[in-house]
């Protein structure tokens, strides 16, 4: 058991992990952002946003690799391909959370003034990425994140953290992780700061109640990958296809934590286990 403990702390370095995740996602991000601002850069900047959308899986994949621990890619391989490991128990769930909370946010909206007309599908997307369609970028976004954090990330925040406590701290990263986005010129994030701060912040509170949302899905359905990217991408195209404003997005929110914290409460078991080193004590 003991070399077990030993071979479970040698394989997860979140440290390392998380920092080399950062700066090649910072970097990347930070100078997208400066050429988004530079006349006939287009092109250019779009090819900057790549390496940091990527970053997650890469170091992922690199941490997997570098480990030499045949245990660990065995566990991504199945975890990514075996789509017999989502329950269709879950399908509704993963297809139906996000689109009904949508629904019921602006529902609540209407309340406060907003309009109902929200719930028409938008004639086009809220935010330019270049040269590059918005749907491909959607897809990517939930397929590069979710390849990276469910392979990885979580796992290795586990090694001295119960589900709870790792998917919490977790939210924080994913949260600061999407800072240098604000920075790009039309991109999505940008477009809310420059409209009222307030929205912006309510964005990076927002990560937190689908961070839970999708750790719970993930854990439900044996660790898939393949879950988690198809609710993560779902996600974003809630948010794209009604004309939901941010106001209603704040709302959102709401209604999220609420989920949430329901999630949490009906599956203390799951989130309060003990860390991965205890486990194996």
């Amino acid at each position: 058991m003991k070399a077990m403990q030993h071979s479970i702390k040698s394989v997860y370095k979140p440290v390392t992990f998380f920092v080399l995740t950062f700066l090649l996602t910072w970097i990347s991000w930070f100078l997208s952002a400066y050429f988004s601002f530079q006349e006939n850069s287009e092109s250019i900047f779009v090819l900057f946003m790549l390496p940091g959308l990527i970053a997650p899986f890469a170091i992922a994949m690199w941490m997997i690799y570098r480990s030499g621990n045949k245990e660990l890619k065995i566990c991504f391989f199945n975890k990514l391909f075996k789509l017999r490991l989502i329950k269709a128990s879950s399908i509704p769930a993963i297809v139906f959370i996000m689109p009904v909370a949508v629904v019921i946010s602006i529902l609540i909206s209407t309340l406060f003034g907003q309009s109902i007309d929200q719930l028409r599908f938008a004639g086009r997307f809220s935010f330019s990425a270049g040269f590059m369609p918005v749907l491909l970028v959607l897809f990517l976004a939930a397929s590069f994140e979710e390849l990276g954090w469910r392979s990885y990330a979580m796992d290795s925040l586990r090694l001295k953290l119960n589900y709870f406590s790792a998917t919490l701290l977790f939210g924080l990263l994913w949260s600061l992780w999407h800072f240098p986005l604000f920075f790009i010129k039309d991109y999505y994030h940008y477009e809310i700061l420059h409209t009222n701060i307030l929205f912006a912040i309510n964005f990076m509170v927002s990560i937190f109640p689908m961070a839970f949302i999708i750790s719970w899905l993930c854990q439900r359905n044996g660790g898939s990958i393949m879950a988690a990217i198809l609710f993560h991408f779902i996600i974003n195209l809630s948010q794209e296809a009604l004309q939901m404003t941010q106001t209603t997005k704040c709302i959102e929110t709401g209604v999220l934590l609420i989920i949430a914290a329901i999630i949490v409460v009906s599956n203390r078991k799951m989130f309060f286990d003990k860390p991965l080193s205890e486990t194996y004590e």
